[in-house]
């Protein structure tokens, strides 16, 4: 065992765990955030998914010591309330149906829209290959990317700072 430092959703974790568990484990398992699921284990249906460092990366075949000292996010971690416009989107189009592979398929829509914030159908089937839907979903899935993109580019901007008033 080894003591292994992760930021998991912007929080500190120390695990003393095997080096070679894979990082899924070690979030559900010893950190307790179920929301990344285990599918095949060898990283090809994508319900494992989470950000490494802000790149989706399937967590079933990375051992943790490959990870210690990145910034890792998990669906729990995309937003506090559940109101990520991608969230939103996938409520309103009804994406889910068993709802098994959504966690990774949100996870991988975050980071398509991030990189390309206005996809085209191309773009997002590219970016999503990596996530199976045993239910069939791919053309909800699609529509949900297409309107939480839509609404993200008409966001009012936040400005980064903050004018001081009354200050000149």
């Amino acid at each position: 065992m080894a003591a292994i430092k992760l930021t998991i959703n912007n929080q500190s974790h120390a695990l003393d765990v095997d080096p070679d568990m894979p990082l899924l484990w070690a979030i559900r398992d010893v950190v307790g955030l179920t929301g990344t699921k285990f599918g095949c284990g060898i990283a090809q249906c994508g319900a494992c998914t989470v950000h490494l460092a802000g790149t989706p990366t399937r967590s079933c075949s990375i051992p943790v010591s490959a990870v210690a000292g990145q910034k890792i996010t998990t669906i729990e971690g995309i937003s506090k309330n559940g109101d990520h416009p991608i969230q939103k989107a996938w409520i309103e189009h009804q994406v889910p149906q068993c709802g098994y592979c959504q966690s990774g398929q949100i996870m991988s829509a975050v980071a398509l829209l991030k990189q390309t914030p206005k996809p085209t159908d191309e773009d997002i089937d590219t970016a999503m290959q990596g996530n199976i839907c045993r239910c069939g979903t791919y053309n909800r899935i699609r529509q949900a990317i297409h309107t939480a993109a839509s609404e993200m580019s008409t966001a009012p901007k936040v400005p980064k700072t903050t004018p001081k008033i009354g200050k000149r």
